[in-house]
């Protein structure tokens, strides 16, 4: 058993509290170890994937994760990497971001087989006695060194709750729990856990006389120096409700040429020799390498007919290739709408290419608006059934951004 040399060879460690004793355990046995997902939100978007495809290749190598749901945790609100305090959420909305999230998680670990479990910890959080839970587990947390973490530093800045300075308490204890229910002996997690996992450890070394060990993945920017997973309508989701699979596919067919080798290693399983072959690729055959990388990943998050309805959408979209367009966003507007015309800015205005008519406005002005493959030179212009091509309008933003007007 191993696990370390796959995650180093694809760029996955960023720190870790004992690298060499730990390397020593996941070649020894079999090692449960943990990622926590707070359920914030009722989606995981593209900052958790480096975390998952981690626990992915951990549980190829033969180890066990387990998937904890931060039902409890996320009653508060994790401060690390925030530059301000979280909106309060009801149990009820977290219990259902939950269901969600657990649904997305599956894509990449397999519970079924039994080598991985999932657990929440509220089960655990939920029904603390405070008084108890201060004597017995506050008492071994230094104020003092709580403050020297990043997390707290850059938040003492802009105010710190302490409600959320409890988040660390309640993160160390899962740490603790999940030792001794399940003999966990590893937490992974971005960098901007690492404060966190620290403390986990130590406290669970304090109370139990084990070691146990931390490993923390890097923060991936892109080499533009822009946020990871971030459009111009928002973050990237892994769920298909809030980011459609084509316009997931296209993120990633559109990643700049340094990006491509890095991705590919962090975002697919493909093997080593073949992620080489593809990222040697030069000038416009680097293109297969951004097709390969969007289809494995679509095809991992959204399964693998969804992911060859977006790699045709985009093929027949950029191309005079044949093909379905069927995968690209859309919407149905009545043919007696369109007969009687509708104003470019007003139609832009009603897909996700645009959020508004002043939006759409700056499109135009900017010559980054298109009606089947023609440029809009007029903000007055008026689309109408003389536009309909086979019972379709495209319209396209810039020139990756495509959008369908189903005629019906």
């Amino acid at each position: 058993m191993a696990g370390l040399e796959e995650l180093r060879a694809r760029d996955f460690i960023q720190q870790c509290t004992n690298i060499d004793g730990l390397e020593k355990l996941l070649e020894s046995d079999t090692v449960s170890f943990y990622c926590g997902f707070d359920p914030t939100g009722p989606s995981l978007h593209v900052g958790h994937l480096v975390p998952l495809f981690a626990m992915a290749h951990l549980n190829r190598a033969g180890h066990r994760p387990i998937a904890l749901v931060g039902g409890g945790t996320a009653l508060i609100g994790d401060p690390s990497g925030k530059t301000e305090m979280r909106k309060m959420q009801t149990k009820e909305q977290i219990a259902s971001n939950a269901q969600s999230i657990k649904n997305q998680i599956a894509k990449f670990i397999d519970f079924d087989g039994g080598s991985a479990i999932m657990v929440d910890n509220y089960e655990w959080l939920g029904g603390l006695n405070y008084i108890d839970f201060l004597r017995d587990i506050g008492r071994h947390f230094s104020v003092n060194r709580m403050l020297s973490f990043e997390t707290y530093k850059m938040r003492l800045e802009t105010g710190l709750s302490f409600i959320e300075f409890n988040y660390q308490l309640l993160q160390s204890y899962d740490f603790l729990t999940l030792y001794q229910r399940e003999g966990c002996r590893l937490q992974v997690g971005g960098d901007d856990q690492w404060g966190n996992i620290v403390s986990g450890a130590d406290l669970t070394r304090r109370i139990e006389g084990v070691e146990v060990y931390g490993l923390t993945f890097p923060l991936v920017a892109r080499s533009d120096g822009k946020k990871m997973g971030k459009t111009e309508k928002g973050s990237l989701f892994l769920d298909p409700g809030l980011t459609p699979p084509y316009e997931f596919f296209q993120y990633w067919r559109n990643v700049a040429d340094p990006d491509v080798e890095k991705f590919l290693k962090l975002y697919t399983f493909l093997p080593l020799e073949q992620i080489k072959e593809l990222s040697g690729l030069k000038d416009s055959e680097i293109n297969r390498a951004k097709e390969v990388l969007a289809y494995e990943l679509t095809a991992i998050v959204h399964g693998k007919e969804t992911a060859e309805k977006a790699r045709e959408a985009a093929a027949a979209a950029f191309s005079s290739a044949a093909g379905s367009t069927d995968a690209i966003p859309s919407i149905e507007i009545p043919r007696s709408e369109i007969e009687a015309g509708i104003q470019v800015l007003d139609l832009f205005s009603r897909t996700n290419l645009c959020s508004s008519r002043s939006e759409a406005r700056r499109l135009v002005v900017q010559g980054g608006a298109s009606v089947n493959d023609k440029k809009v030179e007029e903000v007055e212009a008026v689309i109408d059934a003389g536009w309909v091509e086979d019972g379709v309008i495209t319209l396209k933003a810039g020139k990756k951004r495509f959008f369908q007007i189903r005629v019906v």
